[in-house]
């Protein structure tokens, strides 16, 4: 099971401001009673995007200019608070596969990686010329480049950074660890069948 080697992600994007956005306002905790993660998508960043009565807000992600984007930008500290894994998994589930901001939560960039979504870092003032450019043209293709580190949109581009066994494991088509160790199997057998200790049992 070859896994894709992710160098870059394209499409267009939309900015959630704000820092310190937790696992709890990306996937509320009542929405976390599936038993597989399909259909996680419709409930992210619920409580935001709705009022207590179940009114849309208006958030950004239900834009009609943003609809399809592929992109999430946002601040500083992004999926803090709990380890859940329902957080990127509601991300992928949305559509979005990667996400630029100020810096991650540790538990929530790796749970991400083991998705393929490439979590890159960029300075606060380079986030705010892509969403001014966003918000310009919602149409504006944005160019997540992993293997160059550096995000491209219209003629511009902003240098990024990422965790260098995070890169290496995106762009060499390891990042599912999983995927990983069923795709040694076959060498693991090979192994062990010099062993002696192991054809005698």
């Amino acid at each position: 099971m070859a896994l894709e080697k992710i160098t870059s992600v394209s499409g267009r994007g939309v900015y959630v401001p704000g820092n310190d956005i937790d696992t709890d306002r990306i996937i509320p905790a009542r929405f976390m009673k599936c038993v597989v993660f399909d259909g996680l998508g419709e409930f992210l960043f619920y409580d935001v995007r709705h009022t207590p009565e179940g009114v849309p807000t208006g958030h950004p992600i239900d834009k009609p200019e943003h609809k399809g984007a592929k992109i999430l930008l946002s601040g500083a500290n992004f999926g803090c608070g709990s380890s859940r894994e329902h957080a990127p998994q509601a991300i992928h589930k949305a559509g979005f596969r990667a996400i630029i901001a100020e810096n991650f939560a540790e538990i929530f960039f790796g749970n991400s990686t083991t998705l393929g979504i490439p979590c890159v870092n960029a300075a606060r003032e380079d986030i705010a010329k892509v969403a001014a450019a966003i918000e310009k043209n919602p149409a504006i293709e944005i160019v997540v480049d992993v293997a160059a580190l550096e995000v491209r949109y219209g003629s511009d581009k902003i240098p990024v950074t990422q965790r260098e066994s995070a890169r290496d494991a995106l762009v060499n088509g390891r990042w599912d660890a999983i995927g990983d160790l069923i795709d040694g199997i076959p060498s693991v057998q090979v192994t062990a069948a010099k062993l002696p200790y192991m054809a005698a049992a």
